[in-house]
């Protein structure tokens, strides 16, 4: 909604009331959480994104981290480009012309304001993977961050799997399943995986160069009825922050019941 839009609802956010209602979901001081959000479904929050990052940090406390996707989707193999696509003849020029991937100024994409503003933050740390980076603050940030994978860079080895073991949390502040990139980790651990072949711009011995790498050919369309089935086991906190629908949950059960899920849904 629109921030006029947001003035008619007459809900009035702060920091203060979304650590009460975060608290109420269930998260906990040293959660590592994953979260993916929306600032325009909250309604008007004072002090906008600053102000749930605050909030988020504050909850989690100094032994908890901040873990949010930061994916740079433009940096890509241009021939795969849907929305929009691009004509053919761009290809060669993307290619030869996309700055590379990096972790202080290369920008995310349709990821949100809460997301760039987490970014802002001087401790804030980034993953180095030229489409599927990740970012933290708090204490486990570098840990959950490291030696993320350029091929599967969402599988074995990436920030969700580290989440994974590490006993992470997830949540979804005012956005659904399918945008819980979490549910991505369980497509790589199909019987049959189907792949393809990406690109990026990266820096690489030294010099900018195009890269190519295998990928999952990732497809949420399904999430939302994926997540649906899982609420129904009455393992998905849900409540309100401000005006937003909130899920709270365990990363590494939701996975679990994923795969099975996805291998005979699909």
């Amino acid at each position: 909604m629109s921030e006029h839009e947001a003035v008619l609802t007459q809900c009035l956010v702060t920091k203060e009331s979304m650590i009460q209602e975060l608290r109420n979901l269930g998260i906990q001081s040293g959660d590592r959480l994953l979260v993916h959000s929306s600032l325009s479904s909250l309604g008007w929050v004072c002090g906008r994104e600053i102000s749930v990052v605050e909030a988020l940090r504050e909850v989690v406390g100094e032994t908890g981290t901040l873990v949010m996707p930061a994916f740079t989707g433009e940096n890509s193999e241009p021939s795969y480009w849907k929305n929009p696509p691009v004509p053919p003849s761009w290809y060669p020029m993307i290619r030869e012309h996309m700055p590379p991937f990096d972790v202080h100024l290369t920008p995310v994409r349709k990821m949100g304001k809460i997301v760039e503003a987490m970014m802002s933050y001087p401790e804030t740390l980034r993953s180095y993977h030229p489409q599927d980076s990740f970012i933290a603050l708090g204490k486990d940030a570098k840990m959950i961050l490291e030696n993320q994978p350029l091929n599967w860079g969402l599988g074995i080895g990436s920030p969700l799997d580290h989440l994974y073991h590490m006993d992470g949390k997830i949540l979804l502040l005012g956005v659904d399943f399918d945008h819980c990139t979490a549910i991505h980790l369980s497509e790589t651990k199909q019987r049959h995986v189907p792949c393809v072949q990406q690109g990026s711009s990266m820096f690489k011995d030294g010099k900018r160069q195009w890269v190519t790498f295998e990928e999952v050919d990732y497809d949420d369309h399904d999430f939302i009825a994926l997540g649906r089935d899982y609420e129904k086991t009455g393992l998905v906190h849900m409540g309100k922050v401000g005006l937003a629908t909130c899920r709270y949950m365990s990363l590494k059960a939701l996975c679990d019941f994923a795969l099975p899920w996805l291998e005979t849904h699909r």
